[in-house]
């Protein structure tokens, strides 16, 4: 609890205390860094135990390795989207260019374009959707070919190295 000026006093939510030192410890003029003996002092201070800070630590290593996971499966869409944006972008041209060739008018070439035009549309927009349940069922299977594809890598290693 916190005493104003003039008397009243206030107090914050848990949500709100943490926001206010969260803040305040960015705003420390020393490197920006804390140690972990730091950090573990600060929480004595605050009452929180040990057990609770580690725990914590437990879950933010957990939670930033996925963060980096995501960031990476993230990139990885995007560079798809982008080879695709450019098979569209170039094919269709040459379709166009075809159908003026051939017929001096566009014709079939402009359904080619927008057919496949909506479907990367769709693709665009599931690319930039980095949130719910299809997000998170598109990002297991990626993790899970990426797995894959490490343990036949490091099978193929072994058996080299065997056979060497």
């Amino acid at each position: 609890m916190a005493t104003t000026e003039n008397g009243i006093t206030q107090t914050y939510a848990s949500e709100d205390a943490q926001k206010i030192l969260q803040l305040a410890i960015a705003r420390r003029e020393d490197t920006g860094e804390m140690s972990r003996d730091q950090l573990f002092e600060v929480a004595s201070e605050l009452g929180i135990s040990p057990a609770d800070v580690q725990a914590a630590e437990m879950e933010w290593l957990s939670n930033k390795g996925e963060f980096q996971e995501k960031n990476l499966f993230n990139t990885y869409r995007r560079s798809k989207l982008q080879q695709n944006l450019v098979k569209y972008g170039i094919v269709n041209t040459f379709l166009v260019l075809l159908n003026l060739a051939a017929s001096h008018e566009l014709s079939w070439s402009i359904i080619v374009l927008l057919v496949w035009g909506l479907g990367l549309s769709l693709t665009a927009w599931n690319t930039y959707q980095a949130e719910g349940e299809e997000y998170e069922q598109a990002f297991q299977r990626w993790r899970l070919k990426k797995q894959v594809g490490q343990s036949i890598g490091t099978i193929a290693d072994k058996l080299i190295k065997k056979f060497q």
